[in-house]
């Protein structure tokens, strides 16, 4: 469905809020991820997949990225996969991508880290304000720097306040992907859910392109309805047709 329209197909971690209905991502594990990463990359033709690589998997140390990135890139046959952090994962990154497993970064609001930032807020204000004053990078600035440098392809921008993510998308030598973030990034990404109207509670940041949960809940209802008053299924839905029953019936 994504793959005609979309350069890039990314499947993120958040696929534990909109599908599994958990609270954040940390629940999500490498086994889940390669189970979702490689039903999409059969279903792709043209775009690049790239994996997340969920918390718990990489941080321990560099050996711990490359066993988890290698399984992602064998069981999945992905592209790349994603990671978060800045300046402390610049090393992993690096340690990845020498050994042939290409990387796209993930600064500014980092999910994984939520118990450390205590909210999904928007990132960056002070380090915002402060452009044009100094002449040190603040610390998102950093960690981009820091992951570009390290060899990622790429990377994702989320929450960070607009002149800061333009301004980080106008110094990093890579491209950049914006999730609420700046029209300036080279590229932009939503949650395909949230994009087509199926999530209830969304940030800021998304704009819904269709309202497929609304219209999903009135198709089960006309279905519920229709079975219930014998009206489904007709003459044209049987195989040996008899005397339909026209009593009560079950919606399963």
């Amino acid at each position: 469905m994504a793959d005609p329209h979309c350069d890039v197909l990314l499947v993120g971690d958040s696929l534990g809020n909109v599908l599994y209905g958990f609270d954040t991502t940390l629940p999500v594990t490498l086994d889940m991820m390669i189970m979702h990463g490689r039903a999409v990359v059969i279903a792709s033709r043209r775009a690049l997949v790239v994996v997340d690589m969920p918390f718990a998997s990489y941080e321990a140390s560099k050996e711990q990225a490359f066993a988890s990135a290698a399984r992602v890139m064998q069981e999945t046959g992905c592209g790349a996969v994603k990671l978060e952090g800045g300046v402390h994962f610049a090393e992993t990154i690096a340690f990845l991508v020498a050994r042939g497993i290409p990387v796209m970064g993930h600064v500014g609001l980092t999910p994984q880290s939520i118990h450390t930032i205590g909210s999904f807020r928007s990132q960056g204000k002070a380090e915002a304000a402060a452009l044009g004053s100094s002449n040190q990078p603040g610390p998102i600035e950093t960690d981009a720097i820091a992951v570009a440098e390290a060899g990622a392809f790429s990377m994702v921008i989320e929450a960070v306040v607009e002149p800061l993510a333009r301004h980080i998308s106008e110094r990093v030598a890579v491209p950049t992907i914006g999730i609420g973030a700046s029209w300036a990034c080279d590229g932009q990404v939503l949650v395909l859910e949230d994009m087509l109207g199926m999530t209830e509670r969304t940030a800021r940041f998304v704009r819904r392109f269709a309202d497929l949960g609304s219209e999903a809940d009135a198709a089960i209802g006309a279905f519920a309805d229709a079975v219930r008053k014998g009206a489904f299924p007709a003459r044209e839905h049987l195989y040996g047709l008899q005397e339909p029953s026209l009593s009560p019936k079950t919606v399963v």
